[in-house]
């Protein structure tokens, strides 16, 4: 797994995003989401399922279509908004604490994020966000 890019929530909620003024981003994100080279935890599937379900959520997916996401074979299916080849993913199996394993666990010396310090170094593990300009 080295040289494996982890990927933050942000990245998949702005990649189902449908809200106009998030197009840029959106873009950035499904690009990003093409690549293989991509890893993320249980702990950022479930943050990514509960912000895109939210209720209140102006744009929000249904549970089918979140659910979706991560289990469809062949995006774009007829259930889902999403357009993207779902990353890989590692992490905690069930019964563990998923926020007990920091990317650099997973192999990742990359964290994709737009929520910490762009180019800043965590123990070895190198922040970039992607929709920085």
């Amino acid at each position: 797994m080295i040289g494996m890019r982890f990927v933050d929530t942000n990245v998949l909620l702005y990649a189902v995003s449908t809200v106009p003024a998030e197009a840029a981003k959106s873009s950035v994100a499904l690009s990003l989401l093409d690549h293989e080279d991509l890893a993320l935890s249980v702990q950022v599937l479930q943050e990514f399922y509960v912000q895109a379900t939210r209720p209140g959520k102006q744009h929000r997916l249904s549970h089918e279509q979140a659910s979706c996401v991560f289990q469809c074979k062949r995006p774009p299916c007829r259930c889902c908004r999403p357009r993207w080849r779902p990353p890989r993913a590692f992490g905690s199996p069930i019964g563990t604490r998923p926020s007990l394993r920091p990317p650099w666990a997973l192999g990742c010396r990359t964290v994709l994020s737009e929520d910490l310090n762009h180019g800043q170094n965590y123990n070895g593990v190198k922040v970039i966000d992607p929709f920085r300009k």
